[in-house]
């Protein structure tokens, strides 16, 4: 008695969903080699499963040539007949800038001490020697910025020390300047004649006080005084505008 037919929907238990995908997965993937076998056919296959894990199949080299003539043929005739040389060498360089991305990025991972698993023995020392001479690009480059930076410094003492010197000759130069300003006015004082404004230190009216007489030395018991020497001092005493208190 035969198989009955089977109903085309989803199988809504998950486990028997997944026993069937399994199964007919392998069968696909089979069925794919033995026609690209048989028939000598360019064959592949693309499965998604529910999960987005990826199952592939592909009879040529690489699956990206065979991509490449897919959408080569899915192009309209004329396309397909004459293809725009400039749409040509665009995807030919996309292609090439895609390649050189994914080289960096996978650069980029084992210079960061990741998926170093997938590399031989000479690719890890061709990463050593990288790795040494980026060390010492930044070393010399570190080096260099401390050197331009001390330079800078001792520029800016320079500029300090001299604007330092300029102070103090400056204030050497009013120092100069305030002590031969004193020694002019000394020397005016000195001079005869000068005013007597700034170099007068006792006043005026001191200068009629107690005149000395000029007599004969002292006798004991007598003292004769000269009538003219009285007189002269009496009138300079009037002159100045005091009276001796005896008078």
């Amino acid at each position: 008695m035969g198989r009955g037919r089977v109903e085309l929907k989803r199988i809504e238990n998950k486990i028997n969903r997944q026993v069937t995908f399994a199964k007919r997965r392998s069968g696909l993937l089979k069925k794919a080699y033995e026609l690209s076998v048989l028939c000598d056919a360019e064959v592949a296959l693309i499965i998604f499963s529910t999960r987005g894990r990826l199952f592939e199949f592909c009879s040529s080299s690489s699956m990206l040539k065979t991509l490449e003539r897919y959408k080569k043929c899915s192009y309209s005739a004329s396309e397909a007949v004459a293809p725009s040389k400039e749409t040509e060498n665009s995807y030919q360089e996309y292609l090439k800038l895609k390649s050189r991305v994914e080289f960096l990025q996978r650069s980029q991972r084992n210079l960061l001490g990741e998926d170093l698993s997938q590399l031989s023995t000479k690719e890890l020392e061709q990463l050593e020697r990288q790795l040494e001479m980026s060390l010492k690009q930044i070393r010399s480059t570190k080096t260099q910025l401390m050197l331009d930076q001390l330079c800078d410094l001792k520029r800016k003492e320079q500029m300090l020390q001299e604007a330092n010197k300029a102070l103090r000759r400056k204030l050497q130069g009013e120092d100069a300047g305030n002590a031969l300003q004193l020694s002019w006015e000394n020397a005016g004082c000195s001079e005869p004649g000068a005013p007597s404004t700034s170099c007068d230190h006792q006043p005026a009216q001191s200068q009629g006080f107690f005149q000395p007489l000029q007599c004969d030395p002292l006798q004991i018991g007598y003292q004769p005084i000269c009538i003219d020497q009285l007189n002269n001092g009496v009138n300079a005493q009037n002159v100045n505008g005091f009276f001796s208190a005896w008078m």
